[in-house]
């Protein structure tokens, strides 16, 4: 007989009590157990106000710690319930499925084991940053990146679009334990973008408001700038075009004959 045991992971957006959406809202208040993974304890607070069973995931983190590790185990302690036949909510600040690895393994693990699982979108920080910044991704385009992963591979970037390199406060770190890079990784990263760019380029460092008292951080420096500004791990770099879109006359021609 099939284990009535099921899974969902729910975001809860970014900002607190303005975010969350109905479908997620329900999960959370009718779950027999729900785990928590939010930015900012007072979010945390508000979640754990909808059930009376909520766990949070953060005791799992801790300095000098695999971040896998922490992964797994986060992973781990969600299937457990699962498995002992309870309905479970994951609540991820964001959305669950952007730049959040633990609901996809939670998700993957559940249904791999023969249970219902199933992911309810929310307003993530790509969303606020579309609105704070003024950004159309229609408009020029737009490339996202999570900054380690570009510093580490090398990605074709076009010059005549947006580009988003997220995480950029931990950009360069292979080992996972730590939570914010050095001035000589961001140097680093400041030369692979100035392939591209010229250093005086100006650029935004983003972050998402959380609380409807506070307003997103916009700071706009240089990108040579980069190197000595004040990251945080959920610190975006937003880098406007560097040039204009350049036609491909061949494609006109093919696609316009007449003109």
């Amino acid at each position: 007989m099939e284990s009535q045991g099921r899974l969902a992971c729910v975001g809860v957006g970014m900002m607190l009590g303005a975010h969350l959406g109905p479908r997620a809202r329900r999960h959370i208040e009718s779950a027999d157990v729900v785990f928590v993974a939010v930015s900012d304890p007072l979010v945390e607070e508000w979640v754990m106000r909808m059930n009376a069973d909520c766990r949070s995931l953060q005791p799992f983190y801790s300095e000098g710690r695999s971040r896998h590790r922490t992964y797994a185990d986060m992973v781990e302690a969600m299937l457990a319930e699962v498995r002992a036949g309870r309905e479970v909510c994951g609540a991820f600040y964001g959305h669950p499925g952007v730049f959040a690895c633990v609901p996809h393994r939670a998700i993957a693990a559940a249904r791999a084991e023969g249970f219902q699982a199933v992911m309810e979108p929310g307003i993530s920080a790509e969303d606020c940053l579309y609105a704070d910044l003024g950004v159309d991704p229609g408009e020029v385009g737009c490339q996202h990146y999570e900054a380690s992963q570009f510093m580490f591979y090398r990605r074709i970037i076009d010059p005549s679009a947006w580009l988003v390199l997220w995480q950029v406060g931990v950009a360069g770190i292979r080992d996972t334990g730590r939570f914010s890079n050095t001035a000589a990784e961001r140097a680093l990263l400041v030369d692979r973008l100035s392939e591209d760019y010229p250093l005086d380029h100006v650029v935004t460092l983003y972050e998402a408001a959380t609380l409807a008292v506070a307003r997103p951080r916009v700071e706009r420096v240089p990108l040579r700038g980069l190197v000595d500004a004040t990251l945080h791990q959920h610190t975006t770099l937003v880098v406007p075009p560097g040039r204009a879109m350049v036609r491909d006359e061949g494609m006109w021609v093919r696609l316009f004959p007449g003109g």
